[in-house]
């Protein structure tokens, strides 16, 4: 029986790096080791749990779905290990996954206490502005800003933070400073990821105002978009939190103040059920300080 625990710990660890020799490394094991592990536990379901390429090492539909289980079970068995022995202590690796721009500018600033806090926990941020797969990545937990769309994952709300629209002080003493929600129709709008594609919806009390920008530049960050309007090449829509640091600094300033434009909201997604309460600490953390 523990054989099969530790052929399923490396198939999990496997199955969250996409290297073999990366699982080797963190169960300290060798290579051969993980290997034949995971060829004994494909030979004793009878399927194939990984397809191997030169250049990757990818589930197979098989393996996706046992991954799903097999996580389920292991992180109930460490929860009970914890109990019984009254430590909750955090251990392992702990795989984040957000947006580049919330990873520099407010994850990993708030990390190392985090890390000092819990000394046996490894941690690993994916940045990526495009949303990863929780299972193909091997994600513990991803941090998505915007409407999250339907699926089998677990979400949490994590923060919110206003919607604002600004622009450099450059470019509103060249073109103007919009006087209202239609003037936007005529410059560029940058709205980034979590914004409303090509169009865009204001409110003033009972006054609802919707427009429609076309844009020559896209982008597909929130740092590009930041940067574009700081270059002074449009308006850029985004969170409060976005453009903290540009208002601060006044390379960007406020437009439209009496306008509301919603808010962006933060959420934590993880793939398991059973995701322990323990992990999200990190997340705690980032909503305490941000308010």
């Amino acid at each position: 029986m523990t054989d099969r625990f530790d052929a399923m710990n490396l198939f999990v660890r496997v199955a969250r790096t996409r290297s073999f020799s990366e699982a080797a490394r963190e169960r300290g094991v060798s290579q051969p080791t993980v290997s034949r592990a995971i060829a004994g536990l494909e030979k004793e379901l009878g399927v194939a749990l990984f397809a191997r390429t030169p250049r990757a090492v990818t589930l197979t539909e098989a393996g996706s779905d046992y991954f799903a289980r097999v996580e389920v079970v292991l992180r109930a068995l460490d929860e009970a290990t914890d109990a019984v022995r009254g430590t909750g202590v955090l251990s392992g690796m702990l795989r984040i996954g957000t947006s580049s721009s919330f990873s520099q500018r407010v994850l990993i600033p708030r990390l190392p206490a985090f890390m000092s806090a819990h000394p046996q926990l490894r941690v690993n941020v994916l940045s990526d502005d495009q949303r990863l797969d929780l299972v193909a990545q091997g994600i513990d937990v991803a941090l998505r800003f915007g409407v999250l769309e339907d699926s089998s994952a677990v979400a949490r709300r994590v923060h919110s933070w206003p919607r604002v629209a600004a622009a450099s002080p450059r470019f509103l003493s060249k073109v103007g400073r919009p006087e209202c929600p239609a003037d936007l129709a005529n410059f560029q709008v940058f709205a980034g990821p979590s914004g409303s594609g090509s169009g865009v919806t204001l409110r003033k009390g009972s006054q609802i105002s919707s427009v429609k920008v076309d844009n020559r530049l896209i982008l597909s960050s929130s740092e590009g978009c930041n940067a574009a309007a700081v270059a002074g090449m449009g308006i850029v829509i985004t969170s409060s939190l976005s453009c903290a640091q540009e208002l601060s600094e006044g390379s960007l300033v406020r437009i439209l103040e009496d306008w509301d434009l919603g808010d962006v909201e933060l959420n934590a997604v993880w793939a398991s059920p059973s995701f322990p309460d323990g992990l999200l600490s990190p997340l705690s953390l980032a909503q305490s300080r941000l308010g």
